[in-house]
This record gives C-alpha cells, structure tokens and sequence, in this order.
C-alpha cells in the first residue's frame, strides 16, 4: 500500500486534481499548485485526472486528449513533482496499459462488481481504489474488496460518493465510512461525486457545488482516512464534471479547515 494512511502528521490523505485531462499546461498547473499547499499543510497527496471518460451521458460529451497522451501527462505529474498519480479504467484491458503509467488504479463506481476488471486491476500490482456504486450498500463493497485480494493483491482502498435517491439525486450515508473500515481497508469519501445531479434532461450531469464544504467537513468528522476532491481553474470552462468540481482557488482554505478538524477529532 503506498504510504498514504502511515503519515507521521495523523492527517487524512488527498486525492485531488481535474475531473479528466485537458492538456499537460493545465494539469501541471494545477498539480503544481496542490503540491504546495499540500506539502504546507502535511497533507499525503496523490494527483488525479481520467485519462479517458467512458461513462457519458451523451454521445457528443468529451472524452478525452487521446489514451497514450493523457497517460504520459500523468507520468510527467508523477515525475515533476514525486507525488503518485490515480486514474479510473472501465475494461480489463485497460489495466495493464494503465499500471504503466500510474500508481494507483481506481475502478468505477458503475463498475465496482465487474469482476474480470476487478481481478486484472490486482494483478497489475498496484494499489485498487475501488468506489462504492450508487446502488450498492456499504457492507457489500466487502465483496468487491476480496475479489481484488484473492487476486493476489492486498492494496486496496474504497471510497464512498453517494447512493442513488429518486432519478436526478445522490444522497451520502455517513454511517458507511466507519463500516467499510471495519474491512481493514483504508476508506475515502469522495466530496464532489457525492454532489453529482445526475439524469439531468439537458444530457449533462448537475451538481451542488456550494455544499462541497459541508460535505468534506461531515468526512472528516466521522473519521474518513482520506478525501477525494475534483478541482479545476475554472470550472465553468471544464469540459467534463464542471458543475460539481471546486474551484481551485478554494482549496487551500477548504483543507486548513479540514486539518484543524482532524486534529480536533485525533485529540
């Protein structure tokens, strides 16, 4: 497991970046930018962008930069700034190419009981962040986690971001952070998933930015081992995720609130 949740601060870790990847300016930007507030704050950083988006509500909705040369900006994030890089697959044959470029392979929340992705992600060897899907209860994600261990791999995380509520609403059950640690795996919530409006009838997703505050503070509170944030310089010029992603100028001021919870709850 990478040392994310062994920090010597006690503080929770950070997955944080672009919803996916625009160009290689951009996201060094914004890597560059988190690097050093994290590094401040003693907060572990892991630097995340989707090199392909496959789940799109519609057909003309970005995709992408290209696979190869979305998968090489996240190499150079790794390798400018020494921090380790996550990106999402959705087929099994994607495992392998991704693992070649990235630390740690997260499996859609859509795709969390497909089985042959789950078993060729552990093989790769790399650390599994596995999120919860939308219909699924906290205690069956056990389920999803020992596929991905009787692959051979222990790395692995889970993350919660929302259960479905009626057609277009996501709600956050916080009771599911602590039962899913009672696996033995370290558990994330993702904040601005969690705030996703899906099924919007103009074909784009919605969100409730304003509460992505609320959110992460209730995380914290309730002892999530890391927070998974998807921020951009302008969300509102962002080509997937815009209306739920954090404006990164809000960040920095979001995680000193952030750390002083945790600090509180620890003491």
């Amino acid at each position: 497991m990478l040392e994310l949740t062994n920090n010597t601060t006690g503080n929770f870790f950070l997955l944080a970046g672009p919803c996916v990847i625009e160009g290689e300016e951009m996201a060094l930007r914004i890597a560059e930018r988190i690097v050093k507030m994290t590094e401040r704050l003693g907060i572990p950083y892991v630097f995340k962008g989707s090199y392909r988006k496959a789940n799109r509500s519609r057909i003309d909705s970005f995709t992408g930069i290209g696979d190869e040369k979305a998968l090489k900006v996240l190499q150079k994030v790794h390798d400018v700034f020494g921090v380790p890089t996550v990106t999402d697959i959705h087929s099994a044959t994607e495992a392998e190419m991704a693992a070649a470029y990235v630390d740690i392979l997260q499996i859609p929340a859509f795709l969390c009981r497909q089985t042959d992705l789950l078993v060729a992600a552990a093989k790769t060897g790399k650390t599994i962040n596995i999120k919860k899907g939308q219909f699924l209860s906290p205690q069956a994600m056990q389920f999803a986690a020992q596929k991905v261990v009787e692959a051979g791999n222990r790395q692995v995380m889970l993350t919660e971001r929302g259960t479905t509520f009626g057609y277009q609403d996501l709600v956050i059950d916080y009771r599911g952070i602590p039962q899913m640690q009672a696996f033995g795996f370290p558990v994330l919530l993702d904040v601005t998933h969690s705030l996703q409006q899906p099924n919007q009838t103009s074909g784009v997703t919605g969100g409730m930015p304003q509460l992505i505050e609320t959110v992460a503070k209730a995380g914290i509170a309730v002892g999530a081992d890391g927070l998974f944030i998807e921020t951009h310089e302008d969300p509102s010029v962002a080509k997937s995720d815009g209306a739920n992603m954090l404006k990164l100028d809000l960040l920095e001021g979001l995680l000193e609130k952030l750390v002083r919870i945790r600090q509180a709850i620890k003491e």
